[in-house]
């Protein structure tokens, strides 16, 4: 398993978003604070609280890395 921290702060992010994360055949998570939701999910991924950094867990080492090449441009930096 890999995790990212990555920052969805509109809606036309969290929309190409979900467009990347459900082209890969493999279980994500993203986590809020207590708060965890499947990354597939648009509705799961509004109702978390996107002023804040999310954390994207991958769970496929097969994919993690081709994974977090398409997302660059959600990348948290701090």
């Amino acid at each position: 398993m890999k995790s990212i921290q990555i920052s969805l702060n509109s809606i036309e992010k969290v929309k190409q978003f979900v467009n990347i994360i459900n082209a890969y055949d493999c279980d994500f998570d993203l986590s809020s604070g207590r708060y965890i939701i499947d990354a597939k999910s648009i509705m799961g991924i509004f109702s978390l609280d996107l002023g804040k950094p999310l954390r994207l867990d991958i769970y496929d080492d097969g994919v993690a890395d081709n994974v977090i090449k398409e997302l660059i441009p959600f990348v948290y930096e701090t």
